[in-house]
Formats: C-alpha cells, structure tokens, sequence
C-alpha cells in the first residue's frame, strides 16, 4: 500500500492492529460458544474478554512470531500473556486457517461497505452531470470517427449505467465473500461442534461456509477480485473518454485545473489529464491482481498456503486502490470542465455528413435500391471529406439523389433533433424517472 494512492479509512482496515483485533473476536466469541456446549469453563470465556480485548500487542506478536515462526501461534501467546490460566482453553479445536480465513471475510466485507460507498458516490456525480447536459447535442464516435450526433448526457448516462451494473456485481461479491469458517483440522469439525462456527459467523455478520476443508474455498476470492478488476476496467473506460475529449484537437472536456496547478516542468501552457492518466494507470494494478486470485483456487488435497502470500499483498492493495481511484473519479467528474462551443463546432466539422444515414434510409424509402443508395451517399460524402464541400449542397446538386429527394426534403433530413428525439426514453430506462 502506498501511501500516495491510499486512504486513511480503507487502509485501517489492514493495519496489524484491526487484523489482531479481528482475531481476538473471532477467538473470544468461539471460546464463548465452547463455554454454552460446556466444553469449556464459562468463567475462561468471560476471562478472555476482560483480560484480553484491547490487550494485544503487535509489536509483541512481531517478537514472538520471529522465534515461533508462526502468525496465529504468536497471536495466542500474546494473548496468554494477558488471559493467564484460562488462555488454555482458547482456539480448542480450532486451526489456524479457522483465524485467518474468517478475519480475511471480515475484512473484505469491511473493505466492500467503503467501496460501495464509494460506488454511490460516483453514481451520484454522473446522474448530476448526465441531466446537466442531457440535451447538449455532441459527436459520436465510432472508431475514433464523427459517426451520429449523441448527447453530452447520454455519454455520461452510459457510463452510469455500467458502474450501477458493477454496483450489482459488487454487491453480490460481497455476499458470496461473507462466509465464516470454524471447522478444524481439513474442516470435519472432528474437534469442534459445527455450532461453534454458526455463533462466531452470527456475530461478525457472516454466514456459515457450507464445506471449508480446512480453508474457505478460493474461488469466491477469485470472483472477488474478478469483481474488482471489472470495476477497475470501467475506470479505465471512463478515464480513456476523458482523456480523449480533452484532446487538444477536440477539448470538449477536460480535468479542472486548479489555481496555481502546473502542467509541465518544460512547457507552462501545458494543461495536461494527469488525474485520467493515473487512473488508466491504477486500473492496470488492480487487474493485474485477478490473475493470482484465479491462480488461487487449484489449492492441494484440503489445503496448502500458496494462496496465503499471494492474498497478502493483493487483499489490500487491490482494495486500497481501487478505494482510491473510485474516489478520484469521483472528483474528476464532479469538477468535469464542458465546453459547449467546442462541442458545437466539431458537430458541425464535416459539413453535414453526420446525416448520412438517414438520407440512405430516405433514398430507399423513396424507391432506390439500398446499393443505388448507398452509392448515391457515399459519392458525396467522399467529397466533403476530400474537398470540404457541403454535404447538404452536393445532394442538393446531385440530379439522381434529386430524381428521388425534393430539395425541401433533403433539408428536412437534415434536423439535428431527429437523433435526440429519444433521449428522455433513454434516460428515463437508465435512471428509473
């Protein structure tokens, strides 16, 4: 986790200090189920929790870890050094997978709440600016050409709709990830009653694993992190329009640029999309994250660790960043600078062939062939682009296109609400209204 690309909040959920105090819940709440099936003493349960909540010492963990070579064993050292006598009794029947597999679901699922958060946060910004410039009329692209006239908001209207689908998605991963593994030794419960596991899940808001084979099968961590590189590549998506429209030769839109913000070391008129930049950039690191998680599921009979070093570094980090760059698409559209003029003027760039379509569909309806049409069109069309004519004027002078379309007809084809008639239906299917 660096801290350039990190939040306070998203990173407390990965600090030693959360982690231990995940395990000592995990522990407390197990000993106190084993204390109501009788297995152990009441009076050890209750001794855990005043002895031991808030009492253990990273650091200390650190120590012993070094020696024993061993996280949960060092754990529950420094936990007896609190506890006392009744630390015997705590972890009877467990496995350390039951500690580490349980506190990773609460820490996704703590990770997953800010990031839905954050998801709610952008949603918020794109419907306010997709209504901004609802009926801006601007130019679609396809294949990085002029293609049809859209609007300013139905852009913005596009790419909220695929992050309230990553929304969705994000949901669900958080649902499938929230399982609770108290199962022993490659996960039989021959040491521990399943009930333990079912107390110590309704506590920390999980669900009970239904087979855990000693570890919390991997391929809801693989859909997890699936999940988040999803998201991720939306981002990028987002941040690439950006960048494109702020293209000096469109500046249609570009990043705010603060008071007192430079662009460039060498040139000071530089105004450059260095916050879209860096998220196509932190998109690749999440992405990059899924792969090891896939990797993740082919684990040995009932378990082994390979899984464990590789979700060590991926856990936090993915979620630290992808928290990060959430928030600063966030940012970057809500200060989304628009330039209406700019927009109008590259509308009107190719002299009128952004109506091309549709008098092919009129020359057609009128009688023509659809492959007389299409020539008829495109001979014209191939003009403005070589000579930059008028599209509407070679049409207009074209005695076969006029053998088939009044002048007064050709005009009527070329009404820019024609393409925008649509984009209340649109919107109202997008935002529910």
């Amino acid at each position: 986790m660096i801290p350039r690309y990190s939040r306070p909040a998203m990173t407390a959920i990965w600090s030693p200090e959360n982690r231990f105090r995940i395990w000592f819940e995990i522990e407390a709440h197990a000993t106190d189920a084993l204390a109501e099936l009788g297995v152990v003493p009441k009076e050890a349960a209750k001794a855990v929790w005043e002895r031991g909540q808030g009492k253990v010492d990273p650091a200390r963990i650190d120590e012993l870890e070094r020696e024993v070579k061993h996280d949960v064993i060092a754990f529950l050292t420094n936990l007896a050094e609190h506890v006392g006598e009744e630390a015997r009794f705590v972890h009877q029947g467990m496995t350390s997978s039951d500690v580490l597999d349980t506190c990773l679901s609460v820490q996704l699922v703590e990770a997953t709440d800010i990031l839905l958060e954050d998801m709610d946060a952008l949603l918020a910004a794109l419907k306010r600016r997709a209504y901004e410039y609802k009926d801006v009329v601007c130019m679609g692209r396809s294949h990085g050409i002029h293609a049809e006239p859209v609007t300013f908001g139905l852009k913005l209207a596009t790419f909220y709709a695929e992050f309230k689908r990553n929304r969705d998605r994000l949901a669900a991963a958080r649902d499938e990830i929230a399982t609770c593994a108290i199962s022993g030794a490659v996960g039989t419960f021959a040491n521990i009653d399943p009930r333990v596991e079912a107390h110590v899940a309704q506590k920390l808001g999980l669900t009970v694993e239904p087979i855990s084979t000693q570890v919390i099968p991997r391929d809801r961590h693989a859909m997890y992190f699936a999940t988040l590189g999803v998201i991720a590549s939306s981002i990028e998506h987002l941040a690439i329009e950006v960048r494109h429209l702020q293209r000096t030769e469109v500046r249609e839109a570009e990043e705010y640029f603060s008071p007192g913000q430079k662009g460039s070391s060498a040139m000071p008129h530089k105004r450059n999309p260095v916050l879209t930049e860096n998220l196509t950039g932190l998109a690749r690191i999440v992405r990059g994250m899924v792969i090891p998680a896939m990797e993740n599921v082919a684990l040995w009979h009932e378990r082994d660790i390979s899984h464990s070093s590789v979700e060590r570094m991926i856990a936090p980090d993915a979620t630290v960043t992808l928290d990060f760059a959430l928030a600063r698409l966030t940012g970057v559209i809500d200060k989304l600078v628009v330039y209406p003029d700019a927009i109008e003027k590259n509308l009107n760039q190719l002299g009128g062939l952004v109506f091309s379509q549709r008098v092919l569909l009129a020359l057609t309806q009128a009688g023509a062939s659809r492959e007389d049409s299409y020539r008829l069109v495109q001979r014209n069309a191939m003009q403005v682009w070589e000579r930059g004519a008028n599209f509407l004027e070679l049409l207009k002078a074209d005695k076969d296109v006029t053998a088939k379309l009044s002048e007064a007809k050709l005009e009527e084809l070329f009404d820019m609400g024609y393409h925008t008639k649509h984009v209340d239906t649109i919107f109202a299917r997008v935002f529910g209204e």
